[in-house]
């Protein structure tokens, strides 16, 4: 059987995951809820978002159990810059005797849209063209043109540090008037940062930065340092609901 493994906040990662599946077939499994060790795969898929360079925090703490006699095959998506983050998952698996056979990177909406908001032509342009890039990467390696990073990765340093600053994010949300108490947010936070004390939303300091709760409440009422962004973003091309389940 193959195994999908997948990280996903705004469901770039799911349409990858979704469109690996229809290919090789297997099972898409949601990182945060797989506790195994991959062994039970024949072929095993890792698909992430890059986040400050390098791996999202569920990411990271998967790859020191995963079986070291199985094949992995990485399907890493970025917004904005690639940054080394191909060479440092690379670097990082490698030194914990994980057999990488490919890495590859594709190009995805960008979801950290906290400071800066992209044009929704950009997006929109971005979105049309995914499918074509996602199966470009999977015919090569259908055909097992497999591809591994070439140079090493010059922003570990920044990356490391960015992570451990993440957990301070958390504590910058907060909610306006527009909450209904629906705690849609505590349910789909993947670090369990969220919760409901006293009748209140509470962020606490174990935040990831996946930034899952900003974009998916329904009312818009997550706010970062109490900013009037009307921006949000949930890749149309997967059933918001889908995003953080296994299939």
């Amino acid at each position: 059987m193959t195994g999908i493994l997948y990280f996903s906040s705004t469901g770039n990662s799911l349409q990858i995951a979704k469109r690996v599946q229809a290919r090789f077939g297997g099972s898409v499994i949601y990182i945060p809820n797989y506790t195994g060790d991959g062994s039970e795969f024949q072929k095993t898929f890792i698909v992430t978002p890059i986040y400050s360079y390098g791996l999202p925090t569920p990411v990271f703490d998967l790859l020191p159990r995963l079986n070291k006699d199985k094949d992995v095959v990485v399907i890493q998506n970025y917004g904005g810059m690639i940054g080394g983050a191909d060479s440092l998952f690379y670097e990082y698996a490698t030194q914990l005797g994980l057999k990488i056979k490919g890495i590859y990177t594709v190009k995805m909406p960008e979801n950290y849209t906290l400071f800066l908001v992209p044009p929704k032509f950009y997006t929109k342009s971005i979105l049309r063209s995914s499918c074509k890039r996602i199966d470009k990467i999977l015919d090569k390696i259908e055909k097992g043109e497999f591809v591994l990073p070439k140079s090493k990765n010059n922003k570990e340093k920044t990356y490391l540090k960015n992570k451990s600053n993440w957990h301070l994010i958390g504590k910058r949300f907060s909610v306006n008037d527009k909450c209904i108490k629906c705690q849609k947010c505590v349910n789909i936070c993947p670090s369990a940062n969220i919760a409901l004390e006293n009748g209140e939303i509470v962020f606490k300091d174990k935040c990831i930065a996946c930034l899952g709760c900003y974009h998916r409440c329904p009312q818009k009422a997550i706010v970062y340092l109490e900013k009037k962004s009307k921006y949000r973003y949930v890749n149309p091309n997967v059933k918001e609901s889908e995003i953080g389940k296994d299939f």
